[in-house]
C-alpha cells in the first residue's frame, strides 16, 4: 500500500507540473556567526576586482548589500539574477577567502570551476559574496557548488540549483529582468 502511495503521489507531482528539487544541507563552520544564503537582484557595480580564475577575469564590487529576494536554493537562469551568501565571523571579519565556484560546463569554454579572493564580514555586519548571471554563457542549468576556504579549511558550501525560467516563473521575473527578453 505504501508504494502504491508513492507512485500515486509522484504521477501527482509530475502530472501537476509541479518542480521539486532534493536539497543537500548546507556546510556552515562553527567560527561563522553570522550565515545566510539566497537569490538576489543585479546591483550597478561601483567597480571591478582582478579574478584572473574567471572566464571573465573579474568579479564585481557593489557598495551596498541588497536583500535577498529569495532564500531558496533554486536559480532561474536569467541575466540579472544572482546568488550567494552573506556571511560574518567574531567582531572583525577576514580577508583572504578563496571563492571556488563549481558548476556544469559553460557554453563555448567547457569550464567548470572558478574561483576568486572575497572576504568575510564581523558577525554584526556580514559581507556579500554572490554569483551573478551577467552572459548567456553563463546560464548552465545544474548544481553550482560555492565553497569558501581559509588556508585550506572550508567556512562554508552552499549548493544552487540552476533551471529553466518557466520552472519558476514568479522567481525569474522577480527582478524584471525576464520581461527584457520578451
Amino acid at each position: 500500500m505504501m508504494m502504491r502511495t508513492f507512485i500515486y503521489t509522484s504521477a501527482l507531482t509530475i502530472g501537476w507540473g509541479v518542480v521539486v528539487f532534493a536539497q543537500t544541507p548546507d556546510y556552515v563552520s562553527p567560527f561563522l556567526g553570522a550565515f545566510e544564503a539566497g537569490i538576489l537582484c543585479a546591483q550597478e557595480p561601483s567597480g571591478i576586482r582582478e579574478a584572473p580564475d574567471t572566464v571573465a577575469g573579474t568579479t564585481h564590487v557593489i557598495d551596498t548589500s541588497p536583500d535577498f529576494v529569495n532564500t531558496g536554493r533554486v536559480v532561474p537562469a536569467v541575466i540579472g539574477i544572482g546568488f550567494g551568501v552573506r556571511s560574518g565571523m567574531g567582531n572583525v571579519g577576514q580577508d583572504g577567502i578563496l571563492m571556488t565556484v563549481t558548476h556544469p560546463p559553460l557554453e563555448g569554454s567547457g569550464v567548470t570551476q572558478q574561483s576568486f579572493m572575497t572576504s568575510i564580514g564581523s558577525s554584526d555586519e556580514p559581507g556579500l559574496t554572490f554569483y551573478q548571471f551577467d552572459e548567456d554563457y553563463e546560464l548552465a542549468l545544474g548544481e553550482w557548488r560555492m565553497t569558501a576556504t581559509t588556508a585550506g579549511a572550508p567556512l562554508y558550501e552552499v549548493i544552487f540549483t540552476v533551471v529553466p525560467p518557466a520552472a519558476l516563473p514568479e522567481l525569474a521575473g522577480a527582478c524584471g529582468y525576464l520581461d527584457l527578453l520578451s
